[in-house]
């Protein structure tokens, strides 16, 4: 179902060498404050982040942490207010 692509020899016109704009790869891993703890987790999670980890081609444990501080994330924000929502039923 794939279509073969038709390469021509056509010349190319104009070239230009443009400045290296990518980042090292150093710069690209996060570097992030990891404590080491001790949880116990329902095997039916474990079997879970497992499956899906191996269909990803990642570890479970970078699911499970990416998941938690996620979570972290959004429940760190500041709290939100229904005033506007109250006050436009009131209207």
């Amino acid at each position: 179902m794939k279509t073969k692509i038709k390469y021509t020899d056509e010349p190319l016109g104009k070239l230009r060498i443009v400045d290296d704009f990518l980042p090292p790869p150093e710069d690209l891993l996060f570097k992030e404050e990891n404590v080491k703890i001790t949880i116990t987790l329902s095997k039916d999670s474990v079997v879970f982040f497992k499956n899906e980890a191996k269909k990803h081609n990642t570890q479970y444990q970078k699911m499970i942490r990416r998941l938690l501080d996620l979570y972290v994330a959004h429940h760190k924000q500041p709290p939100r207010t229904n005033k506007g929502l109250v006050q436009q039923i009131k209207d």
